[in-house]
């Protein structure tokens, strides 16, 4: 069987396993709180918020579920002359991004993701069907692909 997400040779790098416990601080951020608040106005206006809280636990119940799932999915590899990026469960998808292609590259942090120690790297082609992002990069292994992949684009452009 021949599997499109795996081509042949090519070895792929997990993301940090770290990036659970950051994509769950956010989930809980985004969940917790309101449902704390429709509590409270069902306590104090009218049950009809119960509502409202119950669906913010079922939305934070399917995320604990879903979310290192899709973590464990996650990975890039580095190719002789294009970058992979591997994502999804379901919905499963391959980035491939030439070398040449690349114009620049991000790195980026949020507060949680730094206090982690992880990054998030951003590939910017020309054309916005061949850019690539990946999270969860551990911070010290962002600035090498960082780096390496703004010389490899370089050299690809130049025809080196």
């Amino acid at each position: 069987m021949n599997d499109t997400m795996a081509p042949q040779g090519i070895e792929f790098t997990p993301v940090s396993r770290s990036l659970t416990t950051v994509r769950l601080i956010s989930a809980g951020i985004w969940t917790v709180i309101p449902m704390i608040v429709m509590a409270v106005l069902a306590v104090m206006l009218h049950p009809v918020f119960w509502s409202g809280a119950v669906g913010c636990l079922v939305l934070l119940v399917w995320l604990v579920w879903l979310l290192p799932r899709q973590v464990r999915a996650m990975a890039w590899a580095e190719g002789p002359s294009e970058f992979f990026i591997r994502k999804g469960v379901l919905f499963r998808s391959m980035t491939v991004v030439p070398y040449g292609r690349i114009q620049y590259v991000d790195v980026t942090q949020g507060p949680v993701a730094r206090f982690f120690s992880m990054s998030t790297v951003a590939l910017h082609t020309a054309s916005p069907e061949t850019a690539g992002t990946i999270d969860g990069i551990p911070s010290t292994e962002a600035a090498r692909l960082r780096d390496m992949l703004a010389q490899r684009g370089s050299a690809e452009l130049a025809g080196l």
